[in-house]
């Protein structure tokens, strides 16, 4: 394993840019509370994405699963660009009048909520195979790959420049979880009832209601924006090195692909969350295809979410003393467990099936709430080995792993119910179909939480040990800068 010491003064890493710290009031529950907004206002598209849009262009727009699962993956490929490109555009400008990433909230808002209502807008429904096609296809590119990263890459950036301080780091993590919850409940759990109908019997998806939908959530949307901004302070900013001192950005992804902490990160958060995006993809196909009654999607969401909410009001105590890494072991172990019970259950019974969903999502939920915790942590590692701040960058690096990881999902999903045999269009499927139905929704995240654990256990080196050296490190290296600098 890496040492965990300062390195020794002949590979010793340039001198550190100097953070100054801003003079502003102190951390504390504005904070937490304006930074929940955030994500809040990021879940109102982006989980509308997730839960609804491959349902919506199946059964409504009457487009082939497996093309959505295309674009869906074809889509990652542009934002290794797009993510990276604007992280270090982020980086090398100088920071405005309310921060380097603040000003993003204000520039995007707009534009990435009126992406989303178009990308559920059945306008060209009744249109030719190829018009809906492309329809969806720039509607999607817009919001996903272009105004999302521009306004979730500052968004999530700016975690490390609220506070220096591991336990308010952590806070931030829990409460912009909280934020994604009371999100997914507003989406999750409300809108099945109001964009599900029953016609003939069988549990349909209405169009119509969708968009009236996906117009409200850009409202609220852009209002949970606004609240962030007026609430977040960013209280430590670094100045970006003179060009001729920076880094070249391939110098930089080369340091980056070489930090264990972030790519085994990368690789955990990758395997969880193609299993968590996998769920909430099929939920909707368990519930209406399997159950058959779209309805049910309402409680099943929430027995999904309840377990974050539970774990708020612990998550960060219960890192404080056993370690983010540690917290996420065990929490992978239920998760894992559950869901092969689950599939050997094979229940008919949606409410056996809500239990054993219940505690598999408190076990992703453990991981999960903590996990913008566990990037600060990265970056931090990032500036021990090189002495430069590239937050933006390691966050559009670990960004872009995450819409891989969701356009995985996405894929995976889309194809996976090809290859079971689903009929577009909302016809009656048969059993073998249901069966296929079932172990997407069981026994195909329980391995790929498998696989998160292995990387956890394995890869991902920022013990609770490594995190605290690292912390009192970086502090030694600041104060040994700021002292050299009135010196001169």
């Amino acid at each position: 394993m890496t040492s965990t010491h300062t390195p020794h003064p002949a590979t010793e890493p340039p001198s550190p840019q100097t953070p100054v710290q801003v003079a502003t009031r102190p951390f504390g529950w504005r904070d937490k509370i304006g930074y929940m907004f955030g994500d809040w206002g990021n879940d109102f598209t982006f989980l509308l994405q997730s839960t609804f849009f491959l349902i919506f262009y199946t059964n409504v727009m009457g487009i082939n699963a497996a093309h959505v699962g295309t674009l869906l993956f074809a889509a990652r490929l542009l934002d290794a660009f797009t993510d990276v490109g604007a992280g270090r555009l982020i980086d090398t400008l100088r920071p405005g009048r309310s921060g380097r990433f603040k000003p993003w909230l204000l520039r995007i808002m707009i534009p990435v909520t009126g992406a989303a209502f178009l990308m559920f807008s059945p306008f060209v429904a009744d249109g030719a195979y190829g018009t809906r096609l492309a329809w969806m296809i720039v509607t999607y590119l817009l919001w996903g790959s272009v105004f999302y990263t521009l306004i979730n890459i500052p968004y999530g950036s700016m975690a490390s420049v609220i506070s220096n301080d591991p336990g308010h780091r952590a806070s931030l993590s829990v409460f912009r979880s909280l934020g994604a919850t009371l999100a997914n409940i507003a989406i999750s759990v409300i809108l099945p009832l109001i964009v599900f109908v029953q016609v003939s019997g069988q549990s349909t998806m209405d169009g119509t209601r969708m968009m009236w939908a996906a117009l409200g959530c850009a409202v609220l949307g852009v209002l949970c924006y606004l609240l962030c901004f007026v609430n977040v302070e960013e209280r430590i900013t670094t100045p970006p090195k003179e060009r001729a001192d920076r880094q070249s950005l391939w110098a930089a992804l080369g340091t980056m692909l070489t930090n264990r902490g972030l790519t085994g990160l990368i690789v955990t958060a990758l395997f969880m969350l193609v299993a968590f995006m996998m769920l909430g993809g099929m939920m909707p196909y368990m519930l209406n295809e399997y159950f058959n009654d779209g309805q049910l999607l309402s409680i099943v969401n929430f027995v999904g979410l309840a377990p974050t909410l539970l774990l708020v009001p612990v998550a960060a105590k219960l890192a404080k003393t056993f370690g983010k890494r540690e917290v996420g072991i065990v929490g992978l172990v239920l998760a894992v467990a559950s869901g092969v019970v689950l599939f050997v259950l094979r229940t008919d019974s949606p409410y056996v099936f809500m239990v054993g969903y219940a505690l598999l999502m408190l076990g992703v939920s453990a991981l999960n709430i903590l996990i913008w915790a566990f990037i600060t942590d990265v970056i931090d590692l990032q500036e021990i080995r090189t002495g430069e701040r590239n937050d933006a960058t390691v966050y559009g690096m670990y960004s872009w792993s995450r819409k891989l990881g969701q356009a995985i999902a996405g894929g995976l999903t889309g194809w996976a119910l090809g290859w079971i045999g689903y009929e577009s269009g909302g016809v009656v499927q048969t059993q073998s179909v249901l069966d296929g139905i079932y172990t997407l929704g069981t026994l195909v995240p329980a391995l790929l939480l498998a696989a998160s654990l292995l990387a956890l256990l394995f890869w991902y080196p920022l013990s609770k040990k490594r995190v605290d050296e690292n912390v009192a490190v970086l502090a030694e290296r600041h104060a040994s800068a700021a002292s050299t600098t009135e010196q001169s």
